[in-house]
């Protein structure tokens, strides 16, 4: 995802720019602390409006989204891990595919800034040679876009959802750049900025750590962890967290050392990419060594040669592995399928790698 543009040409031949620009009725603490959630036929990505920085195409912006504008238009061109563009209120009909890009333009005169087009920026779409031509097209930067900067009028931040806008810019185009097939606005919500998440599972004592268990779907059958709280409660508490947003859903075991351990969470395994929800969850650990042998069953934390550098990789101990002890955390031990753990131990292997996938499919937390 490495992909940059350095130009971005839009299809917009014959388009006409109106004598009059949009000035915003919209008092600045009427757009103060807005988003704009956007449901699109591949899921939702959410903006955090810029009014102090571009007050009328933030009004614009919300007007159109109030009055049901972006609804059933499309994302009409993308450049692959680049940027993708929509808006386009012609782009609501499908018959009007060959005009797509060159509608909704003229309304807004520009509104220098000093808001940089980084991942996730969101600026309105201009008429080649007229920087006072914005309207209801937008596009939004995949990837860092410096060459942009000072041309366009950026809005708006992407504050959740980049996976859906990557996955967006993965469609299909044709040789002039616009897309073959159709991933719709299915509607623009303008709501309040909600309080920050709380973090899962950060406040709770040790006791209520105690009465939850992880359950683990693999392709081989379900194990069951019980959690070690009394001994390494960050640990248990990041394990829970993570499993609790969908962290370790869709990895592999990556690792099996029969005799030794089974090990997963090894994120470049994960067959989908993680979304900006779970990121924000994923840090690295203080070490918690504490006295539990790392006996059969026994679930400790991976990491590299840092002991502050576990994260979200866990093994399942295999056999007698008293090297571990007191070198890696042990938070948790197998209390249900251990003969799970031993057919994923049975697996055939090139070296460590299971020569055929072994999938975590998905971790469930439960109270015991």
């Amino acid at each position: 995802m490495h992909a940059t543009l350095l130009v971005w040409m839009t299809l917009v031949a014959g388009a006409q720019a109106a004598p009059e620009r949009y000035r915003t009725p919209l008092a600045p603490e009427e757009m103060a602390a807005k988003q704009a959630v956007v449901e699109t036929s591949l899921g939702a990505f959410v903006l955090a409006l810029l009014p102090e920085a571009a007050p009328n195409h933030v009004g614009h912006f919300i007007e159109l989204a109030r009055g049901g504008a972006y609804d059933g238009t499309t994302f009409h061109r993308a450049v692959k891990y680049g940027i993708i563009q929509g808006g386009d209120p012609l782009s609501a009909d499908p018959a009007k595919r060959e005009q797509y890009g060159r509608g909704g333009f003229g309304k807004v005169a520009r509104e220098p800034n000093d808001e940089r087009h980084t991942r996730g920026a969101v600026s309105a779409v201009l008429v080649p040679g007229d920087p006072d031509s914005a309207g209801a097209q937008f596009f939004v930067a995949v990837v860092d876009q410096p060459a942009l900067d000072g041309q366009y009028t950026v809005f708006a931040r992407v504050v959740d959802g980049m996976d859906v806008v990557e996955r967006i810019s993965e469609m299909p185009v044709d040789e002039t750049g616009r897309a073959t097939e159709r991933v719709e606005i299915r509607s623009v919500t303008i709501r309040d900025t909600p309080p920050p998440e709380p973090e899962p599972f950060a406040d709770a004592p040790v006791e209520e750590l105690a009465a939850w268990s992880a359950v683990l779907e693999t392709s081989l059958g379900t194990i069951r962890i019980e959690f070690l709280p009394d001994k390494a409660p960050t640990h248990v508490r990041n394990f829970l967290r993570l499993a609790e947003i969908g962290v370790f859903d869709g990895m592999a075991f990556h690792r099996v050392s029969p005799g030794f351990v089974i090990q997963t969470g090894y994120l470049p395994s994960r067959s989908r990419p993680l979304t900006d929800r779970q990121k924000r969850w994923i840090r690295d650990l203080a070490p918690e060594f504490n006295d539990t042998r790392h006996v059969k069953g026994v679930v400790s934390m991976a990491r590299g040669d840092d002991p502050a550098s576990a994260s979200t990789s866990f093994f399942i101990v295999t056999g007698d592995a008293g090297a571990l002890d007191g070198v890696y955390t042990a938070f948790g031990r197998v209390v249900e399928g251990l003969e799970v753990v031993e057919a994923i131990e049975r697996v055939p292997r090139d070296g460590e790698t299971p020569v055929e996938r072994v999938e975590l499919r998905r971790v469930r937390v439960e109270r015991r």
